[in-house]
């Protein structure tokens, strides 16, 4: 079959999360055909598959509770051509960048976890920061080749429209919405498929967008003394020339972040991180009017400033993650956006019910500039886990009602499956079954993520 398999029920599984269960076989199939074959070999005997991707998801998409996981770690082919790369669903992000570079171009997805695998940050229409400017992971997609539960390989372009009736399903007015299925009459196979999170089809290899690198970027991490500050110049500069990245870290992240930087600015309340392609000098002037921590506050043209700056912006989710891990609990984070007309209500309502809440053990950060923001909660006792599942819901809710969506770019998976109720009608969850039942009449794939099984079904 060209795969390796593990013993049969002794390989436990967990995301980044620490959200864990458990397969009865892994197969890390060395090609396409092997994999289609293990596809087909499951289907007949009614197997569920899980798609394993890279380990760096936080809603338990790739932890299966028995069946089969697949791995497509060795699919690696990454061919970069002008304006466009073909990439296999096992190539880390990293590698992608590192290969758009090397050709004078750039990717333009870049979620923080640059460990991600290509295929998992197809199977969640992940973004990162640069999305402010250039959008989330469906936009750069030309081609998809994926395979559907009973080994069905499907090599679609970008514009070939699905081949049943579709419904369309009111979506949210936020600049990103990877939750649930997007439904729309004629929509086209690529947006169906990209971001159904494993629970549609197999992601096998990818065409993808490639623009050209700017000749200079002035990056920096700019500090201000008080967080309404920090926003004032977010809605200013967002709407005037806006950056290619615009990043936020509360007063609660920093105070987390001085043990690993202590060079942060004790008088620093908040930081938006930037990058951008225009002069430098016309940054100067608009951080000095900004009520910025100018003095104190870092930038820098070079690529290894760049890289400098990315690592302090990765280092606030690995001391997150870290901290959480060692208590042996979950961790709680949010994935929600609303509408940039209403990132100050968001805003808000995360300070007043965060600060309610956990006051002591919260963090607030993410994508500001698309009014996507992180808020993670550090639970350190069983207690603490159950009150921050209420927490979030109120949150959930509260995107709602502005909007907003329950996932931006991390998925739903299995932890946070129930939020889809908040944001769809019975009638729209209903239209998004059907399609699954559609392309995977037995629930085989990614089996308890986004849906239950039907009644009946083990």
């Amino acid at each position: 079959m060209g795969s390796s398999r593990s013993e049969p029920g002794i390989q436990p599984v967990e995301d980044a999360s620490g959200f864990r269960g458990w397969v009865d076989q892994l197969h890390t199939p060395a090609t396409e055909s092997a994999a289609v074959a293990m596809l087909r070999e499951a289907h007949a005997r009614r197997i569920p598959v899980t798609l394993a991707g890279a380990g760096t998801g936080v809603t338990g998409g790739r932890v299966a509770q028995g069946g089969w996981l697949l791995s497509l770690a060795k699919l690696t082919r990454l061919e970069v051509q002008r304006g466009r790369a073909r990439v296999g669903a096992g190539v880390l992000l990293r590698d992608l960048h590192a290969a758009a570079a090397a050709s004078g171009q750039f990717y333009p997805p870049d979620p923080t976890e640059t460990g991600a695998s290509v295929g998992g940050t197809l199977a969640t229409n992940a973004s990162g920061a640069r999305s402010f400017r250039f959008g989330d992971t469906r936009r750069h997609v030309l081609r998809l080749r994926a395979a559907l539960m009973d080994g069905t390989v499907l090599d679609i372009r970008r514009g070939d429209a699905v081949d049943f009736p579709a419904p369309a399903i009111a979506l949210p007015d936020t600049t990103k919405h990877p939750a649930g299925y997007p439904l729309r009459p004629g929509m086209d196979w690529i947006d169906l498929l990209i971001g159904s999170e494993g629970t549609l089809a197999v992601m096998l290899e990818a065409e993808v967008r490639l623009l050209p690198a700017p000749e200079t970027l002035l990056s920096g991490v700019v500090f201000f003394p008080d967080d309404g500050a920090a926003i004032d110049a977010v809605e200013t500069w967002r709407f005037h020339d806006p950056p290619r990245m615009l990043e936020y870290l509360d007063e609660s992240s920093l105070a987390l972040m001085r043990s690993r930087y202590p060079e942060i600015p004790t008088a620093a309340r908040a930081a938006l991180l930037m990058e951008d392609d225009r002069e430098a000098e016309a940054w100067a002037d608009r951080v000095q009017r900004s009520g910025a921590l100018v003095e104190d506050s870092w930038f820098g043209v070079s690529a290894a400033d760049r890289e400098r700056f990315r690592r302090f912006r990765h280092a606030l989710p690995e001391l997150v993650n870290g901290l959480v891990r060692r208590r042996g609990l979950l961790k709680f984070g949010s994935d929600f956006a609303v509408p940039l007309a209403r990132n100050r209500e968001m805003l808000a309502c995360y300070h007043q019910v965060l600060g309610r809440d956990f006051p002591a053990s919260s963090v607030l950060f993410g994508h500001i500039g698309d009014a996507h923001l992180h808020a993670n909660v550090l639970p350190s006792s069983a207690d603490d886990c159950a009150r921050a599942t209420a927490t979030m819901v109120e949150l959930a809710r509260h995107a709602v009602s502005l909007g907003g969506t329950v996932s931006a770019e991390h998925g739903l998976g299995k932890r946070k499956a129930h939020l889809l109720e908040l944001q769809y009608t019975p009638a729209e969850l209903e239209a998004m079954k059907e399609v699954k039942g559609r392309l995977d009449p037995h629930w085989l794939l990614g089996r308890g993520t986004l849906f239950p099984p039907p009644e009946g079904r083990p």
